[in-house]
């Protein structure tokens, strides 16, 4: 089993970093994992050329096309990104702006968006500076949509709300072992809970 980690913080060894670590940590028991850092890459956002709608494949070669590749490859899914504005970073949005392409598999051309039927199941990781739970709402929208354009199961979130500094989410009393269970149970044979 794979499963792939993407970090869509620009900020460097902050909390949704620390949260995704955890994960994979606690998943790495079940499963080869992999991260992907996307402000690492070059991706440029999606320029609506519409190309990906006779072929099912993005014609602007950049470092996308790595992911893509992962993103096939991978039987789970782990997206981290804290709140800018109530949605995903703008690193993390480009990406999933550029998962047109797989849309277009999809919907389009009626194959698998990810290149196969088998299953695959997915979880968000998030932290946000205000401490009201439903901040969270329009990024879960985007998460959940991308999600069910790639055939991956939703298996959950992991989020915390009132966490803005750098490394605050080490004194929340247990976010680090919720997202190392996280991380166990997305590898779990059995459906998440």
């Amino acid at each position: 089993m794979r499963l792939l980690g993407i970090g869509g913080s620009p900020r460097r060894g902050g909390n949704t970093d620390l949260l995704l670590a955890e994960v994979l940590r606690g998943a790495s028991r079940g499963a080869e994992v992999k991260t992907i850092i996307l402000s690492d890459l070059n991706i440029a956002p999606c320029q609506h050329c519409d190309d990906c709608l006779k072929t099912g494949d993005c014609t602007t070669r950049d470092d996308m096309q790595l992911v893509y590749r992962e993103l096939e490859a991978a039987d789970r899914l782990v997206l981290a990104s804290p709140l800018y504005f109530m949605g995903v970073t703008a690193q993390l949005k480009a990406m999933i702006d550029r998962c047109q392409a797989l849309w277009a598999r999809k919907y389009k051309l009626n194959k698998p968006p990810l290149g196969d039927g088998r299953e695959r199941r997915g979880l968000f990781i998030s932290v946000g500076g205000r401490s009201k739970a439903n901040q969270f709402w329009p990024a879960l929208a985007t998460v959940k949509s991308l999600f069910r354009t790639l055939d991956i199961t939703y298996a959950g979130e992991l989020v915390f709300p009132g966490i803005d500094e750098k490394g605050a989410i080490t004194k929340h009393p247990d976010a680090l072992k919720q997202a190392y269970l996280a991380g166990q149970r997305l590898v779990e044979n059995s459906p998440a809970g």
